[in-house]
């Protein structure tokens, strides 16, 4: 089990870094939270999910991030790209509010959970997270090229290219329209895609 890396971010994406740890680049999953740049120092706690075919780490600036990731995947039905796009579409602490308060509406928000889906969640780990305060969320620092690394970002998370295409098109109609405040901030915009895509 390789429980957490620490190295120098060598690139970055909102779906994914790449840590340089002793010359060597591990690709890490992360939810867009942890907002890493270039550069920067980095530790992630992680989980490795070995599949048939893939070695794939998954990582979270805290360790209760880690700990709600592996109660998600330990549901039923519940995969590891299910579970890294619920904590990315809700954010950690609402995720764990969601469920808490059984909050279905929040949860089958999420694409890829249905209301079923959700009352398992609810039924499986109320009791194991317990009673959760909300902190108040704070935004990513935004980068240039949002559109470009939400999509990149979408497509990570299992969308086809098209799907996700077509959901930026249409929150930019909705902002042309003044529909929608526009935002640059990609973890903004990658949740409200999220939401887009939950609604078609």
């Amino acid at each position: 089990m390789i429980a957490h890396v620490r190295g120098t971010v060598a690139s970055a994406a909102l779906d994914h870094v790449v840590v340089d740890v002793g010359g060597v680049g591990l690709a890490v999953r992360t939810p867009p939270s942890i907002g890493a740049q270039e550069g920067q120092a980095l530790t992630l706690h992680t989980h490795l999910a070995v599949t048939d075919d893939a070695l794939t780490l998954y990582g979270f600036a805290a360790p209760a991030d880690r700990d709600l990731f592996l109660a998600l995947i330990g549901v039923s039905g519940v995969g590891p790209k299910l579970a890294l796009a619920a904590i990315g579409a809700l954010g950690a602490d609402r995720l764990r509010a969601a469920v808490s308060v059984e909050d279905l509406a929040a949860l089958t928000a999420v694409p890829g959970i249905g209301r079923k889906s959700a009352q398992r969640i609810v039924l499986e780990l109320r009791e194991q997270l317990g009673p959760v305060e909300v902190a108040p969320a704070e935004g990513a620092t935004a980068v240039p090229d949002a559109r470009t690394e939400v999509h990149q970002a979408l497509v990570g998370l299992g969308y086809a290219a098209t799907e996700a295409q077509r959901a930026l098109e249409a929150l930019a109609q909705e902002q042309a329209d003044g529909a929608r405040e526009g935002t640059e901030d990609p973890e903004a915009l990658l949740r409200a895609a999220l939401r887009q895509l939950a609604s078609t």
